[in-house]
């Protein structure tokens, strides 16, 4: 099957307001989780927040309330991405040009937000935007809209993994000639008073009220949860060929998608790991490559004892070669819908730069954990094949592969 080329790249985590930045702190392995006032009172009261998100200032005042803030985040990765890839959206063809992006939760904050002026005013106190802000699907429809993509579009959930589940698609697309360019991602901004009190009353989640910073430590003995962020992630594919024809060979060479579903349980993983494992296999038989060719992957690692301890003994038990291992979640969070389009744009410069970014946090790798994760600082490697894992509630299971792209 033919590569994909990345050829743009879009960002808006709390590690940063964009890709350079996103990237130098996630490379410096500084967490950042922080005291959430809109918390007060829950029995998680922090969170990973985008730094200094402005959307009336990014988007325009006059279109920017018109969005939801996970649409908001979505569309400035989105035009990043566009941007950086060197493409020029007057100029494309735009029937040619697809968009597929994921989302957990959509509009969540206008849900909650609409919910709530509905209780005090009634049908009349609803605004006439609600439906447009909120509906799941709105995500993708205002980035094709922003950006004049006539080609498919499409909107994709498979909780935490309907970031690489979109990036999936969208290589499907472009492999069967269905489109030239694709806008592939995901983002969510599910961080409001009812999910996070969701998520706490599961157990799912870290409660170190009193050490955010020090919250989220994937495969480190203390964990205790994730912490849950917000944000937005956006590739731009293309087929290898013609990202080299117009002189944009890309950061990376998109080579494999596996997915799986574990049909076991509504929350939990599998206890050995099996529709993990056969999403990974599914990756790299994709790819035409041998499991012994990995040597990197950007774990799930969600700093939740059940998904470390099972995600590292699926990493060891298929890749016994010891490919070095990173969790950027202890950075950003986790960042639900959004995490896996995230940490594919992490994995794809991980390859392009030949740096592996620190597993945040992680201080004493935890008894139970069957690999060596890179913690305490960044470490030089040249990558020739990586694997990017996403994890999702319902079983979902999602994995990419990368290789370099060619100079």
């Amino acid at each position: 099957m033919s590569a994909i080329a990345v050829t743009g790249i879009g960002l808006v985590s709390p590690a940063g307001m964009g890709r350079e930045e996103s990237w130098r702190r996630v490379c410096d392995g500084l967490p950042t989780a922080a005291a959430d006032p809109q918390l007060d009172g829950l029995p998680v009261s922090f969170s990973c927040r985008v730094p200094g998100f402005n959307a009336a200032a990014l988007l325009g005042a006059s279109k920017a309330w018109r969005y939801d803030r996970c649409t908001q985040m979505g569309l400035v990765a989105a035009h990043e991405a566009v941007a950086d890839a060197q493409l020029a959206p007057e100029a494309w063809r735009h029937e040619r040009v697809a968009v597929v992006v994921g989302t957990a939760f959509g509009g969540a904050g206008t849900y909650d937000e609409q919910h709530c002026r509905f209780l005090k005013a009634g049908a009349e106190g609803l605004s006439p935007m609600m439906l447009t802000k909120y509906l799941p699907n709105m995500l993708a429809g205002h980035i094709a809209l922003s950006l004049s993509a006539r080609g498919p579009s499409q909107q994709v959930s498979t909780a935490c993994a309907s970031g690489i589940t979109a990036i999936g698609t969208a290589m499907a697309w472009l492999r069967s000639g269905v489109c030239d360019i694709a806008l592939a991602g995901a983002a969510d901004a599910a961080v409001t008073p009812l999910l996070v009190a969701a998520f706490a009353r599961i157990g799912a989640l870290s409660r170190r009220n009193d050490n955010p910073l020090g919250a989220c430590r994937p495969f480190d003995a203390g964990h205790d949860g994730f912490v849950m962020g917000e944000g937005a992630g956006m590739l731009v594919l293309e087929r290898a060929e013609d990202a080299r024809a117009r002189g944009r060979p890309g950061y990376a060479l998109l080579v494999g998608y596996g997915a799986s579903c574990d049909a076991h349980h509504a929350v939990a993983p599998h206890p050995e790991g099996r529709g993990a494992e056969a999403a990974i296999r599914a990756a790299l038989a994709d790819a035409g490559a041998d499991p012994a060719e990995v040597d990197h992957v950007n774990a799930h690692g969600t700093s939740t004892p059940l998904n470390d301890s099972i995600e590292s003994m699926v990493i060891s038990r298929v890749l016994p070669q010891g490919p070095s291992v990173t969790s950027t979640k202890g950075v950003t969070g986790h960042l639900l819908g959004g995490a896996g389009a995230v940490e594919a744009a992490f994995t794809a410069l991980t390859v392009a730069r030949c740096l592996v970014p620190p597993t945040a946090n992680l201080q004493h790798i935890g008894p139970e954990i069957a690999i060596q994760p890179v913690g305490k600082q960044a470490i030089h490697q040249h990558v020739e094949l990586a694997l990017n894992n996403s994890f999702g509630f319902g079983g979902h299971n999602a994995v990419v592969a990368f290789r370099p792209a060619p100079e």
